[in-house]
Order: C-alpha cells, then structure tokens, then sequence
C-alpha cells in the first residue's frame, strides 16, 4: 500500500508540472525530464511527427545535442522487434521498444552499435506517444549508460505519464494551430502591401496577435497622391476582437476615400460605426490626411499616443489634442491638427502596445522613445524601414524586427505596430 501511495505521488507530482508549459517545446522538455526519472534514464529523446506534419514535426533530445541526434538518426531501420529504434526516432512506434544490452546484442545493425559506443549508451527504452483518442503523435525514448531495462513498475508508471504528457502536447499543438489560423486572418485583414505614394517612402512592423489581436493599421493611396495614414487598437483580444478590428478597418478605409482630407469626420465616422456595430467596445485610433508633394499632414486623434517627428533637428512629439477613445464618452469629440514637416523628416505612427512592451513607466517610455529616435544615426533616418528596426532593437532588446506578422521575443505578448513615413518633397 505505501508502494502504491507513493507511486501515485510521484506521478501527480510530475503530471502537475506540464499544465505550467506554454509552448510544444517546453511541454517536450518537461515530458523528457520526468520520464527520464521515472524510467531511470539519463538521456532520452522524443520524435514528435503528428500525422499533419507541418511546423510540429520535431526531435528534441534530453542530454544530447544536435550533432548526437544526427548521429542517431543515420541507424538504419530493423526489422527485428527488439531494435526498432528508428521506428521511434520515425515515430513510428506502435508499441514499447527494449533494447537491453544494445554491445551484446549481434543481431543488431553494426551502425546500431556503433552509434551507441560513440554516444556511451548500453541500452534503450522507448514507449509512443498516443493521446486519449489513440491518436499517435510520435514516440519517446530513453537511453542507459548501462545494459539495463526498466522493471514492470517503470514500465507502468511511465505509460500512466505518458498518457498524461501526449494529451498535453496535443493540445498545446492544437493551440498552436488556432493561434497561426488567428494571426493569419488576422494580417489577411490588416494586409501586407504598402502603397507608392510620389514623395513618400513608408515602412511598417507588426508584431504579436499571437492569438489574433485589435491593433490595426494602414496606409491608403487617396486621389491627387495624397496619403491616408492610421494607427488604433480595438479592445479585448481573441477572433472576435479580430472580427471587429477588421470591420472597423473596413469603415476606415471607406470613410478615408471618401472625406479623408477632414481626419476629424474620419474619426467621428468610425465612432458611429463603433456604437452601431460593437456597442460593448471602445477603440483608440489616429488619423493623418498626408499631402507628400508640400509635407502638409492634418491630423486627428481619439485617445491614441501622440505621433513621433524625426529629423535632423532630433525628435519630438505631434501636439495632438488630448482626446477619449472612441466610443468611450457620449460622444468623440476633438480638433484636428495640422504640421508641416521639412524635407526628409519621418512622421512615426505607433500604438500603446510598444509603450508597454518596454517594461517601464509610460512617462519614462515615451521619453526613451523619443531620445532614441532622436539619438538614431544620419544613415538610419533615411530608411524608414531602417529606423523602425532602430527603434525597435534598441527598445525592446532581443527583438527581431521584420515584416508584419513577425513576432519579437519581449513583445510577444504585447502586440506592438510601427508605421513610419518619410518625406522627402
């Protein structure tokens, strides 16, 4: 009884760790560890191969590096029942696998042998992973310094995790997948295309939604070669925050073609919009009615941070109006503001999210936005793609910038947008 009782701790222990993983790979890791200690293993790996395919298929090793798994990736497949092992590295295992004395066993492949002599490994264990609705997902093995076997009480204890771990990984790849559906309607709806407007030079990044977000933002080529530039976020997150920033979207960009020289009527608009279609949301948004060939922008802002002017002269922020979000009050209300930038001058659309993303203070985060702007070389202002990956390396370090859709390591959790445009009439 006191075996039984301290078996179940064991594995209510360990099982109570894998809810804690948040992505495939750490759930791999986690399963690896503990199956290690409960086979009396040292060293494992697992060939993860849903039947799909895709961004899933994996191995990952456990106290063994790359070149280690390449190595045993070259064993050729047996037939013989005990030596299966690239029937689990394949994920291919219908059934546990031993391998007990892998130097005494002859009737091994000779690339078998000597792929465990270089490793250091005098036997394996594998078992599949198959979830809950027999669903096979790859396999796990375990390797000994030694000859060894796991003893009925392993075996049994392992199968139990097991089962556990792969209805685990099976979800986190299930979530995985929703997400990657999320964002790519997600940038379906933001688009992926900038417009060549004479006298402009535009450049944006987007980062996070991993699970589809309400940021948006977008630039429009209007009549007589102006310009319509727009940053917002809609509230909540999730497909159905997407669903309403992509009909918001939508009324913006049809109220930008039709009165988008007056970015106030843009907004009021969109407000309206808002109320009659998700009337339990609120919404920030910016708005500028860009004239590239005389460097005039008017500007209009619903509770969104204040544009960014760099030049030669430094950096400083628009004067926009301070002003609620939209739908937040009884009604949206704010003047539009109207600038003249100089030849060569950057005008820098961002949202909240970069703000937050930062760690610090939204004081203090506004200030090291603009000082790094300001402090960026000559030769990194000219290219407004160039700066904003400027900007965002030297805000958030670790951050890989890119084309939108591309998520950075600090501000994966923060959807954060910059959208830079260059003057140079």
């Amino acid at each position: 009884m006191a075996s039984w009782i301290s078996d179940l701790t064991t594995l209510h222990d360990l099982s109570e760790r894998l809810p804690r993983t948040r992505t495939v790979d750490d759930a791999l890791r986690e399963t690896l560890r503990a199956g290690a200690s409960l086979a009396g293993a040292r060293r494992g790996l697992i060939a993860l191969r849903p039947a799909d395919g895709g961004a899933h298929d994996r191995l990952v090793g456990l106290g063994l590096g790359p070149a280690d798994l390449g190595d045993i990736e070259t064993v050729p497949r047996s037939s013989a029942s005990h030596s299966r092992l690239m029937d689990a590295v394949a994920g291919a295992c219908p059934a546990e696998i031993a391998c007990g004395d892998i130097p005494a066993d002859h009737e091994l492949d000779p690339r078998h042998r000597e792929v465990a002599a270089r490793l250091g490994f005098g036997a394996s264990y594998a078992q599949p992973l198959t979830d809950a609705d027999g669903v096979r997902l790859g396999a796990a093995v375990w390797f000994y310094d030694e000859p060894a076997h796991p003893d009925e009480r392993q075996r049994h204890l392992l199968g139990l995790y097991l089962r556990q771990a792969t209805q685990h990984i099976g979800n986190r790849i299930e979530l995985d997948r929703a997400r990657d559906t999320a964002r790519e309607l997600h940038l379906g709806l933001l688009g992926r295309r900038l417009p060549r407007v004479p006298g402009a030079s535009l450049a944006v990044r987007h980062q996070g939604a991993a699970g589809g977000g309400g940021v948006f933002f977008d630039a429009l080529r209007l009549p007589d070669d102006a310009l319509g530039l727009a940053v917002g976020t809609v509230t909540g997150s999730g497909p159905s925050t997407t669903a309403a920033m992509g009909r918001l979207l939508a009324g913006l960009r049809a109220y930008a073609v039709m009165e988008g020289e007056d970015p106030v009527a843009v907004l009021s608009d969109l407000e309206l919009l808002l109320r009659v279609t998700e009337s339990a949301r609120c919404a920030t948004a910016l708005f500028g009615y860009a004239e590239p060939a005389s460097r005039r922008v008017v500007l209009a802002s619903a509770g969104h941070p204040p544009p960014l002017v760099i030049g030669e002269r430094g950096a400083e922020f628009a004067e926009t109006t301070l002003s609620a979000p939209l739908a937040m009050l009884s009604c949206w209300e704010a003047p539009s503001v109207e600038l003249t930038l100089a030849p060569g001058e950057t005008l820098l659309l961002y949202n909240e999210g970069l703000l937050h993303a930062t760690g610090e203070p939204l004081d203090r985060a506004f200030t090291r936005l603009r000082e790094v702007a300001a402090q960026a070389p000559a030769d990194v202002r000219r290219d407004p793609g160039t700066l904003a990956d400027h900007l965002l390396r030297s805000l958030l370090p670790g951050t890989v910038p890119g084309v939108p859709g591309v998520p950075g390591a600090p501000g994966a959790e923060r959807e954060t947008v910059l959208l830079a445009a260059r003057f140079d009439g």
